[in-house]
């Protein structure tokens, strides 16, 4: 059996790792920079951020592909070598889980465009995309794939039936809710629950993009639609205003605002909990402490 949903069927509670883009800029990614070049430019410092995870405590490594579809990688010069940053990148975010015996998911992010009839691209496209990306996070060993910070049906419909095309691992899509309660295309937590479920999703989820508080309404509203249903939950460490010296955003919530209500989102029916955008380490710690004990 798969080995991600064989922990899971034990009913072990599992944390998954922290922030990529924000660490890294810490660690001196220039903005516009595209994280996936590192794969090829500076894998020690991917390395490293994702080690740092798997030491305080992260069952579950991302791969660091969130941008790692070739149509996304318009901006990166290593477009053409997309299959081969994807691989890399999960051979490396295996070194890092290995740390701990963890396990590695594979990152798969919007690709920077409305998809039709709201956008140019073309849903076919989009699948493809998706596909190629998911085949190579397979042959790169990853355990499942993460279909993350969603905010639209049509993307993530395309990216489903493109990573399913590909490969048979278990997969979890995660919906971005800036908007309260919503995502920025009005997208409701109980539409995405019953979709997901009823395609064959492994988990479904919410990450990164709105409060602490806001996530606990959307993982409430997820739980009274489909009870019972395994949750991935990983919100920023707040939203963050910008520090204007450093020109990077600020997050106000600590290590001990992230633990206590992680405890609440497990409550609530999380299996998987963590962290997107702001938290670090010590972050992650923190929750590892609050849900493992």
């Amino acid at each position: 059996m798969n080995q991600f949903l064989e922990r899971l069927n034990s009913g072990e509670i599992l944390v998954a790792d922290g922030a990529t883009g924000s660490n890294l800029q810490k660690m001196g990614l220039k903005p516009g920079k595209p994280p996936e070049d590192l794969i090829i430019d500076d894998p020690d410092t991917i390395l490293k951020l994702a080690s740092s995870f798997a030491q305080a405590g992260s069952d579950i490594i991302l791969t660091c592909t969130f941008g790692g579809t070739r149509m996304r990688m318009k901006d990166s010069k290593y477009q053409d070598r997309a299959p081969e940053v994807n691989i890399r990148a999960a051979e490396i975010a295996r070194k890092a889980a290995s740390l701990n015996g963890g396990l590695v998911a594979g990152s798969m992010g919007p690709i920077g465009a409305l998809v039709k009839p709201y956008g140019p691209v073309d849903a076919d496209d989009v699948k493809a995309t998706f596909a190629e990306q998911a085949k190579a996070l397979a042959d790169g060993g990853v355990d499942l794939l993460l279909i993350e910070t969603m905010f639209a049906f049509e993307e993530t419909n395309a990216a489903f039936e493109g990573a399913r095309s590909a490969t048979d691992l278990p997969i979890v899509v995660s919906f971005s809710y800036d908007r309260g309660t919503r995502t920025m295309m009005g997208v409701k937590p109980k539409d995405v629950i019953k979709k997901y479920t009823e395609l064959g999703a492994a988990l479904v989820g919410a990450n990164c993009g709105t409060t602490l508080e806001n996530m606990e309404s959307v993982i409430k509203e997820y739980a009274a639609t489909v009870p019972s249903f395994p949750l991935w939950v990983k919100p920023n460490a707040g939203v963050p205003h910008m520090d204007i010296e450093t020109e990077q955003g600020v997050y106000d919530m600590g290590p001990e605002d992230m633990a206590t209500f992680s405890k609440k989102y497990v409550e609530l029916g999380a299996k998987v909990v963590g962290g997107c955008c702001g938290n670090t380490p010590e972050h992650i710690a923190a929750i590892v402490k609050a849900v493992k004990s």
